[in-house]
């Protein structure tokens, strides 16, 4: 996926939503802090997104530009409406959301996380696509491990996921 793209089913999203402000929380909300990042982080066609203001909203997303629907048919990409509780976080990551608006969004604002939020939050969801998607972050050097560490700690999951996730950062980033 482009940013360009990113930008369409923001338009899209916030059209079908009837809410201006979008927040994109899977792998695609790469694009929101790094415009042009690199191919390995763009595989995925899909954007994980949600309304911000009517999160129960996200049906309606799903089954509008979802996979399978036309939008994905005519475009290649799709949205994948979430509920907004689908990713663990830290807290304190909406202060830290990433804007997108501009006129390709026709004033529409997507937000997406910042990039340490969306490691952890791959870490924890721990499917082969999320460590193969963080070692790629780690390999170009986009985030930091002594920031993700912090990061981690904010984060309420259970004792053994802490324990794995911090071992993945260690390794991953060279944290000590």
């Amino acid at each position: 996926m482009t940013r360009i793209e990113l930008e369409h089913i923001i338009r899209a999203a916030a059209g079908i939503s009837a809410d201006e402000e979008i927040v994109i929380i899977g792998s695609q909300a790469i694009l929101g802090q790094f415009p042009n990042a690199p191919e390995s982080l763009r595989r995925s066609m899909e954007a994980d997104v949600f309304p911000r203001n009517f999160s129960e909203r996200w049906d309606l997303i799903d089954g509008s530009i979802g996979e399978g629907s036309v939008f994905h048919e005519t475009f290649g990409y799709y949205a994948q409406g979430v509920e907004a509780r689908t990713a663990v976080l830290p807290s304190g990551w909406q202060a830290r959301l990433i804007r997108i608006c501009n006129e390709n969004t026709r004033g529409a604002t997507g937000w997406t996380l910042e990039v340490h939020d969306l490691v952890v939050a791959k870490y924890v969801a721990g499917r082969d696509k999320d460590v193969v998607f963080n070692r790629e972050i780690a390999g170009h050097k986009m985030a930091s491990g002594a920031i993700l560490l912090e990061r981690l700690v904010d984060t309420q999951v259970e004792a053994a996921v802490r324990a794995l996730v911090e071992a993945r950062i260690r390794a991953d980033f060279g944290v000590g």
